[in-house]
């Protein structure tokens, strides 16, 4: 595939699985586009063009020619500069890896990860929460991640992939929205009666079933096993953690319980206030299992993939 093709391809999968619906994906696009036409010349050059074609401002091309030919990749939750000298030792030796994935956004992408927060609202209006409630909500969640991404080294990585001339990209939410719905299905259907009935169905899944198998269990956090689940509404995708009082929402709004990738004090804290049951199915294997259903189109495209950094490789083509 050629990198660009690989770039599109994680686009319209995100698209397909987004939370709000593809509709609300394509009305972002049609936003940047009247945006970019309503500035003045000398403003356009400062206009992030992706967003033209790309609704997630966390996934983006991050160093190299969109038309490269990618034969094989190594993808990873996190590919920072460890992962990146991996690449190259490996590259060293003969692998001929030609591109570094990365699902946590770096450089740019992870500047844009206050923008890719305003799926939250719609999704989570999905589950009943008045939306201009969310909207407001959010602004403030949305203030304290742009000011921590912007005072982060956000290029470091990126710039460890130009000199040492590997090709790097990163898909963060399209990854998340897979597992988002991949997860909303899976709990639609087989409707499990309690929290600890949401705990066993994680279970069969192969990245949850290895995580527990290796101390890294889905932990109940608000609430028991034995309290019936009721609602179950899934929050893996968003960019990042949206604001606390969500939790309280989702009570209000009759959800029984959240499963999450992860969840901060202040969240649960409001969740059991708030009689809010919440299962953290766990941040690595929930990531992996986004990843991997991207990886599995991209192979299926004939790339050949190597996997680090937390990344467990589980096929289901």
């Amino acid at each position: 595939m050629k990198l660009q093709e690989l770039y599109a391809l994680a686009i319209e999968m995100g698209m397909d699985a987004d939370p709000r619906g593809r509709a609300a994906a394509e009305k972002c696009l049609l936003k940047a586009k009247k945006a970019f036409e309503k500035l003045d010349p000398e403003e356009q050059p400062f206009f992030d063009r992706d967003q033209l074609i790309n609704p997630y401002g966390d996934t983006r091309i991050l160093n190299g020619e969109p038309d490269a030919e990618i034969r094989k990749l190594i993808a990873g939750v996190d590919m920072e500069l460890g992962e990146l000298l991996l690449a190259d030792r490996l590259n060293e030796k003969g692998a001929g890896i030609d591109l570094v994935l990365a699902h946590h956004p770096e450089g740019r992408a992870l500047l844009n990860l206050p923008r890719v927060m305003g799926l939250q609202p719609l999704a989570f209006a999905g589950a009943g929460v008045q939306l201009n409630v969310a909207e407001s909500l959010l602004e403030g969640r949305c203030r304290e991640v742009e000011t921590s991404v912007g005072v982060s080294n956000y290029n470091r990585a990126v710039d460890a992939a130009r000199l040492l001339g590997l090709n790097m990209m990163c898909v963060h939410t399209p990854c998340d929205n897979q597992v988002n719905t991949f997860l909303t299905r899976l709990m639609e259907e087989e409707a499990p009666e309690t929290v600890g009935d949401v705990c066993k169905l994680l279970r069969s899944i192969p990245e949850y079933e290895l995580a527990a198998k290796t101390n890294n269990p889905a932990m109940i956090v608000s609430g028991c096993a034995d309290r019936s689940a009721g609602k179950v509404f899934v929050d893996m995708t968003g960019g990042t953690g949206g604001p606390k009082e969500y939790y309280k929402l989702l009570s209000e709004a009759g959800v029984g319980t959240v499963l999450c990738m992860h969840a901060g004090k202040d969240t649960i804290e409001v969740s059991r206030e708030a009689h809010i049951s919440v299962v953290i199915a766990g941040h690595m294997p929930s990531d992996s299992l986004g990843i991997n259903l991207f990886l599995d189109q991209v192979e299926a495209a004939g790339v050949e993939v190597l996997c680090c950094s937390g990344l467990t490789r589980f096929k289901r083509n």
